[in-house]
């Protein structure tokens, strides 16, 4: 058995989901969030279909339009061609649509914005930078090879040229938490297991249950959002000259695992189901967990970041959080209030930016584009 990551292969991209969700976590992360210009409904429509047209072709290792060489030496090439040569790495691309794409005399959409499409509260600690945050448009590309991520956002930025400008992108590295139990868990940059409770890509009922939107969630207007899911991104700074000075005991105290295996305080194992209580109230484990949050569950899919420093010697590091759920009310805002009010965590944390977006359902076929359901 060769893990996927290995083969290079190519994630189909046709199907009743966007990929991207619940594929197995690839190892590179090149997020963008753009700002739609045009004040044209059918511009916006012919963006979105230029984009899944490409998005297409690149998903299966192919270039854009006419490729890279080979046109016409008087105009620049359909695609930039740094990815020429590279296999399609397992790339996936997939879309979402922010609350300000829904507002009032933009496109005609207003009464279409899902009830769950919230403006998320200002949680307490949060510090959001308005430049990192927000956005009309994203999209999440991850594969295994950076420079397949890197030059398929590069491609819908220019595709969109005079259309959409980008708001603000975030590069990760090293996934936080994966959709594949089977394999090791990965580390996060504080050198914590993260992500082991994690819905598994392959646990069709979990994924009905807590990350597709089903047609019951959404009659009447919002109908179009059935298939798709709810995204929260939130950059997570880490104070990681703080945290490398704290005690072995005290950082597994502040988690409520241990550093070595990841098994929660008292078992031996990672997997051994955590017994809350023998963790200290303000354990960052015993406060995320479904059981202290009437159930909330959520599909993380998060990655580690390092943008250089801050100008003050320190490392600008941390976690890029991806969370995809059914229902923000009843996952990520839970959640991150019960961690926001009482975790020993945000000592060393803090939260810089913030975005939320409505991601559509897969796109079925050829003849088929990313939200047509949507501007029907």
């Amino acid at each position: 058995h060769v893990p996927a990551a290995l083969t290079g292969a190519a994630v189909p991209f046709h199907g009743p989901h966007q990929a991207g969700i619940a594929t197995p976590v690839q190892d590179r992360l090149h997020f963008a969030a753009f700002d739609v210009k045009t004040k044209d409904r059918a511009e916006l429509v012919q963006l979105l279909k230029d984009w899944t047209r490409a998005a297409e072709r690149m998903t299966a290792g192919l270039p854009v339009g006419e490729g890279a060489v080979g046109g016409l030496p008087q105009a620049p090439p359909d695609d930039t061609g740094e990815a020429l040569g590279l296999k399609p790495s397992r790339l996936t691309l997939t879309i979402g649509f922010g609350p300000s794409l829904f507002a009032k005399d933009r496109f005609g959409l207003e009464d279409r914005r899902p009830e769950a499409l919230v403006d998320l509260e200002l949680f307490p600690g949060d510090n959001l930078d308005p430049a990192r945050s927000g956005g009309d448009l994203c999209v999440q590309a991850c594969a295994d090879d950076p420079q397949v991520a890197v030059h398929a956002v590069r491609q819908l930025a220019r595709i969109g040229f005079g259309r959409t400008v980008m708001r603000w992108s975030q590069l990760g590295f090293g996934k936080t938490s994966s959709t594949t139990p089977e394999e090791q868990t990965p580390r996060n940059m504080m050198g914590f297991k993260d992500g082991t409770r994690n819905i598994s890509g392959t646990d069709t009922a979990a994924l009905e249950r807590h990350v597709w939107v089903a047609e019951k969630d959404v009659a009447g207007p919002s109908a179009w959002m059935a298939g798709g899911s709810y995204l929260v991104a939130r950059r997570i700074r880490m104070n990681i000259e703080i945290w490398d000075r704290t005690p072995l005991q005290e950082q597994e105290d502040i988690f409520g695992r241990d550093k070595a295996e990841g098994a929660p305080v008292g078992k031996s194992k990672e997997r051994d189901e955590p017994f809350l209580k023998a963790m200290k109230p303000e354990a960052h484990v015993r406060l995320a967990h479904p059981d202290s949050n009437n159930g909330a569950t959520i599909l993380r899919r998060g990655y580690s970041f390092t943008d250089g420093t801050d100008g003050l010697g320190r490392l600008d590091a941390g976690l890029f959080f991806l969370a995809y759920q059914r229902d923000v009310r009843t996952g990520f805002v839970p959640i991150q209030r019960s961690l926001a009010k009482a975790d020993v965590l945000n000592e060393y944390i803090q939260h810089v930016g913030s975005a939320i977006f409505a991601v559509p359902p897969g796109v079925r076929d050829k003849d088929d584009w990313w939200g047509r359901a949507l501007f029907a």
